[in-house]
């Protein structure tokens, strides 16, 4: 179901034909998936979107099927759509002005472009088996700018490939202009934000501190007045850092903060055409966007192009403002909007949740379309769980002599204790290191697709006909595993260290910088009741709802401030939503 609406350039490529090249008001976007049987309906998950990236490169679909379709943006281009040639599934596509990246399930990187492969643009190569340390070439995310490339590995360490004219990898442009192999940036890195068209990229660290490397002729830094090309970024307005979208001469960032209101903030900096302050010259510093529009709502998420910016509310609200030359705003003209202003939003699927809608700002084009995970919330922590390393506890040796760590408490709730890890421990000493690692992302997330022959092969004897769900609710019984403490008036509420680290964002960043001395309790959370304590107690083991428990408005309230108390994942599907459906 193609439920996506586009405005903007249409040319290079022609997205919709028979259309102009430039479409100011949202239209429907609709294309064949060459997935699809020409009389056949297909299989749900060929059809359903679930990501879209769109930079001057190309424009690339990803499915929920994990394949994926590209418009290349050649001028003379006669292929358009053609199928993404990789055999293994996609989970996250980006493209940026030079270059595009490709993340697998298996946490490989394949890459093309003019600063990865300049000899044949159009080949990809397997980026993340250039990293020089073995040991830390599986990808938890990737992100494209305009020349550069930038790779978070599961050890958190952040690497850049590409150009580095203007510092962007974090060296000096003096003595490294570009690099064909990924070099290593930084250490204990949390996330990385940069843009299709930015010359910059910006690293936020595991204790919540901010770097910024690369043009800061505007000030898009935030760096103040300082025309450094790299500096931990100070004056950060209090409260989470959500996300930051970078444009060509601007940033953007979101700010939630739960003793505001609204809880989540706009602030931005750089170039005064794009950055929604309406003021004329630069802005040095992230400066609130203050707008009306913004009050009683919150901001689902947002989206920065070049110069253009999307913003989705709860309320389903699709604020813009910035550059408008091609329409890509969906105002109805090409003026350009200094300051935000709300466009009508035709309705698609508003009867579904509004977490379950993306916008995305493209090389001078936008998109709004419907899509949810292919993982559940449960799912996708537990594959990311797997793909950290440092608390891993049971060890696995393949046919060609590769270790692959797991963690045994997983193992125990999902195929059974001991007799059934020994099982496990001879299968994989008879496959290969990629047929082992796609067992165990197949047995924590019970995904068929990652390797459907192999899936066949093993779900009988090791348990996966039963649902995470109900595999991980067993872990609720496990008293014994049950290390960490939250302490409270009513009574004690015991978790393994390891749940809280897979759900909890807080309780991760907690543990992974504690020493042996620090406690494994804590007291807090005064203002949350006993009940909704429950409710967070089984909703973390089983991303389900406790059944017995009477859900008023008041345990909604609760819970609100304890998603933010707690840091919870926020993927698809959120707590609080579920409440609001129970």
């Amino acid at each position: 179901m193609n439920d996506c609406l586009f405005f903007g350039k249409n040319q290079y490529p022609k997205l919709i034909k028979n259309k102009p090249n430039k479409i100011i008001k949202p239209i429907q976007f609709k294309f064949k998936n060459e997935n699809e049987n020409e009389n056949e309906n297909g299989n749900e998950n060929e059809k359903q979107i679930k990501q879209i990236s769109s930079g001057a490169f190309s424009t690339i679909f990803l499915f929920k099927n994990g394949k994926a379709i590209e418009y290349s943006n050649e001028k003379d281009s006669k292929q358009n759509p053609s199928k993404i040639q990789i055999e293994e599934n996609i989970q996250k596509v980006t493209v940026g002005f030079a270059n595009v990246a490709i993340l697998t399930i298996e946490g490989n990187v394949f890459a093309k472009g003019l600063y990865i492969n300049p000899n044949n643009i159009k080949e990809f190569i397997n980026i993340s088996s250039l990293i020089e340390d073995k040991n830390d070439r599986v990808i938890e995310d990737v992100v494209c700018s305009a020349d550069s490339i930038y790779l978070l590995t599961s050890n958190q360490n952040a690497y850049g490939i590409g150009s580095n004219n203007y510092g962007q990898l974090g060296f000096d442009s003096k003595t490294l202009k570009k690099t064909e192999k990924p070099i290593l940036i930084m250490k204990n890195v949390s996330k990385i934000f940069s843009g299709i068209s930015s010359l910059f990229v910006f690293l936020l660290n595991l204790n919540q501190e901010l770097f910024g490397y690369g043009d800061n002729s505007d000030g898009q830094l935030g760096l103040g007045e300082s025309r450094k090309k790299e500096s931990k970024i100070q004056n950060i307005p209090k409260g989470k850092i959500i996300d930051i979208q970078c444009g060509n001469e601007y940033s953007i960032m979101l700010i939630e903060n739960q003793n505001q209101n609204p809880k989540r903030k706009l602030y931005s900096c750089g170039d005064y055409r794009y950055n929604g302050l309406g003021k004329d010259g630069y802005t040095y510093e992230f400066t609130e966007i203050k707008s009306s529009l913004f009050e009683n709502d919150y901001i689902r998420e947002f989206s920065v192009g070049n110069g253009d910016t999307l913003i989705l509310t709860s309320n389903s609200k699709l604020i813009v403002f910035g550059s408008n030359s091609h329409g890509q705003l969906g105002t109805g003209d090409t003026k350009h909007q200094l300051i935000p202003i709300q466009i009508e939003l035709p309705k698609l699927r508003f009867n579904e949740d509004i977490s379950n809608y993306h916008v995305l700002c493209g090389n001078e084009n936008s998109f709004l379309y419907y899509s949810f995970s292919s993982f559940s919330n449960l799912e996708e922590d537990l594959i990311n769980l797997f793909r950290r390393k440092e608390f891993c506890n049971i060890s696995f040796k393949t046919k060609n002599g590769e270790i692959i760590s797991a963690h045994k408490l997983i193992l125990q709730a999902i195929i059974g204790q001991d007799d059934q890890i020994e099982k496990l421990q001879e299968l994989i000493s008879n496959k290969s290191s990629k047929e082992s690692n796609q067992i165990f992302e197949m047995i924590y997330s019970n995904n068929s697709k990652i390797n459907p022959k192999l899936y066949e092969e093993i779900k009988i004897d090791f348990n996966l006909f039963v649902s995470i769900e109900e595999s991980m609710k067993e872990l609720i019984e496990f008293e014994n595993e049950k290390d960490f403490i939250i302490e409270r008036k009513e009574k004690q509420y015991k978790f393994p260290k390891l749940i809280l680290i897979m759900r909890s964002k807080l309780f991760r960043e907690k543990f992974l910088s504690v020493t042996e001395s620090d406690s494994n309790k804590v007291t807090d959370y005064s203002e949350l009741s006993d009940e909704s304590f429950q409710i967070f107690e089984y909703w973390i083991y089983s991303n389900q709802i406790k059944e017995d428990i009477q859900i008023t408005q008041e345990i909604i309230n609760e819970i609100k401030k304890g998603i933010g108390y707690f840091q919870l994942n926020q993927t698809y599907p959120n707590l609080l939503d579920l409440l609001i459906k129970f």
